[in-house]
């Protein structure tokens, strides 16, 4: 037995002892009671092991079983079960009533099987157009029925943990009196007369993820179980729990919304390492590559003062596709700071509208209405005159795209009420044909032969992180409408030459 050492900052005083066996047994009883006594239960008595060496390195201290357990109708009917884990020193027993039982030979801890957590939401979207008994369609639900709304606190429902993954700190250190570490002192077993401290019996469940857990009601019989056995330093131990906390800490500020840390630890889990490496340096670059566009973007329009040879048009049209995806993100779980960033970027496309139009505030009705008239730089020469060309052109082809596959979305797809199904056919269609809202410039650009007039610096930023998300499209998992508008917008930098004469050699790039 090794023996540690507890000492206080004056005297050196040896506060206590941990208990460091050179070999262990193990057992694990499962039981519904939050304290075990009935060590003659060879029913509750799932697991155990002989001559465990402790921080021994050694395929021998990793030990593993499996049992299948059926719960009881009191467990099935949100109960509580618990692992209660019993570590003694080869030889002695962790009966108190046994004779081989000694008290600074055994130490324990219990595990909660059972985890209470909100039930998952049920999907309450329907077909919009219900049928009758024959078949035909009757009229279009305005809402969801009450029963399928989710309204109200979220139920709570009991959840089985099938994974127990248990570890054995390595842990040698002398605390001083008092001076344990905060985040780790909850976790430490101590002795209640001398206040000695036990090696410390640490319930890992930071791979245990959520989708693993399974819901108890009465249709569930039986559970395989799956216990583990090793050990863990004491760097990575803190490691694990810092990491806890500041995932705790994300969400107590809404910042990280439930499931993005299971997500997080998925990426790690299933992912290549190559593979993660290369995403976090893509990751890098993209986020350079955009708020070097972002702030060029901000001093072209700010610095900007003629309209000649831009597209106004493009400019609301944009506003417009930005409103829907924030009024849609809105509609949806969504986190608070990709809200916060969606509704930055609204705004500022409506900033971009005072530069590109005048935007006056009228009276004359009674009530406050907001009145654009366009610039004399953009009305005073022939880029209105192609700009409405090119919008009725591109009319005759978006305006039936748009309709069609909100008809589409009626007849095929579920929506939750009205609101959703505007919403959801508006956010489609802006993924799908938002590369149609680039074709306005094009024109102007083609008829005026001239692109001196376009951001240049922005738009090749642009043009890189198109290429990035090209990338990202390979390795990043993602909707396919939203994978689709990333290979959208990579269309408009690889058109062909343009045969007029003046426009330069890099004129490959037209619009971003």
């Amino acid at each position: 037995m090794v023996l540690h050492h507890l000492t206080d900052g004056i005297d050196d005083l040896i506060l206590g002892l941990t208990l460091i066996c050179a070999v262990q047994d193990l057992w694990v009883y499962v039981s519904e009671e939050s304290v075990f006594t009935n060590f003659g239960n060879d029913e509750a008595l799932k697991w155990h092991e002989t001559n465990i060496p402790y921080a021994v390195w050694t395929p021998d201290s990793v030990r593993q079983t499996n049992f299948t357990y059926l719960p009881s109708e009191s467990v099935q009917h949100n109960g509580t079960l618990y692992a209660h884990v019993f570590f003694a020193r080869s030889g002695f027993s962790p009966d108190p009533e046994s004779p081989e039982y000694e008290r600074s030979a055994t130490f324990s801890k219990r595990h909660l099987f059972i985890v209470y957590l909100p039930k998952p939401k049920v999907d309450n979207r329907k077909s919009l157009l219900s049928k009758d008994e024959k078949g035909n369609f009757t009229k279009p639900l305005l809402e969801a029925p009450e029963e399928e709304v989710d309204e109200g606190p979220s139920e709570w429902v009991s959840f089985f943990k099938p994974n127990v993954t248990m570890n054995l700190v390595d842990d040698f250190t002398r605390y001083p009196r008092g001076g344990v570490p905060p985040q780790i002192v909850d976790h430490m077993t101590f002795d209640e007369l001398t206040g000695d401290y036990y090696p410390t019996i640490f319930f890992n469940e930071f791979w245990l993820l959520r989708d693993k857990l399974i819901i108890l009601n009465e249709t569930i019989k039986e559970v395989a179980v799956n216990m583990d056995l090793g050990p863990i330093s004491l760097t990575r131990w803190q490691l694990y729990q810092q990491i806890d906390q500041s995932f705790q800490l994300h969400k107590s500020y809404g910042s990280m919304m439930d499931g993005e840390a299971d997500e997080l630890k998925r990426v790690f889990l299933e992912g290549n390492p190559y593979l993660l490496g290369l995403t976090m340096c893509v990751s890098l670059l993209h986020t350079v590559f955009d708020f070097l566009a972002f702030k060029n973007d901000i001093q072209f329009w700010n610095k900007n003062k003629s309209m000649e040879g831009l597209s106004a048009r493009s400019v609301v049209i944009n506003f417009i596709c930005q409103l829907i995806v924030f009024l849609y993100l809105l509609d949806n779980e969504t986190s608070w700071m990709i809200i916060l960033s969606a509704g930055m970027g609204c705004c500022i496309e409506f900033w971009k509208i005072g530069k590109a139009m005048h935007v006056e505030v009228d009276r004359s009705r009674g009530y406050p209405v907001l009145k654009f008239t366009d610039r004399q730089s953009y009305a005073g020469n022939k880029t209105k005159e192609y700009d409405d060309l090119a919008m009725k052109y591109l009319s005759y082809v978006l305006y039936p795209l748009v309709a069609g596959f909100a008809i589409y979305s009626l007849m095929y797809e579920r929506h939750k009420s009205w609101y959703s199904w505007i919403l959801g056919s508006l956010t489609s269609c802006v993924y799908t044909f938002g590369f149609i809202m680039m074709c306005p410039q094009l024109f102007i650009n083609y008829k005026l032969q001239s692109v001196a007039h376009m951001p240049w610096r922005q738009m090749t930023y642009k043009f890189l992180n198109t290429i990035i998300d090209d990338l990202f499209a390979f390795v990043i998992k993602m909707p396919l409408l939203h994978r689709l508008s990333v290979f959208r917008d990579g269309k408009l930098f690889h058109l062909p030459t343009n045969p007029v004469s003046m426009y330069p050699k890099t004129s490959k790039i037209y619009i971003t």
